[in-house]
């Protein structure tokens, strides 16, 4: 991966990681749904919370596993019977 190539991902990723943050505001700024039918009423989220949260995580760790800047590197053991 090119150099350009990372910085465009970084960049898309950080646009889905604020709609993420957005999301999870409106969330718990008041993003639920109640419904009442008769004496009975239920409220529940729009969405999963912890969805959300997952996705957020997952992202932060990617962006920063794209800007670190140590290089990951294979080391093959072989181990020998003398």
């Amino acid at each position: 991966m090119t150099k350009k190539q990372k910085e465009e991902k970084i960049a898309r990723l950080r646009k889905r990681l604020e709609l993420y943050y957005k999301r999870e505001e409106e969330m718990l700024d008041g993003g639920v749904q109640s419904y009442g039918i008769g004496t009975r009423s239920a409220t529940r989220y729009q969405t999963d919370l912890s969805a959300i949260r997952n996705a957020i995580k997952e992202i932060e760790d990617e962006i920063a596993s794209l800007e670190s800047k140590t290089q990951r590197r294979a080391v093959g053991v072989i181990p020998r019977d003398w």
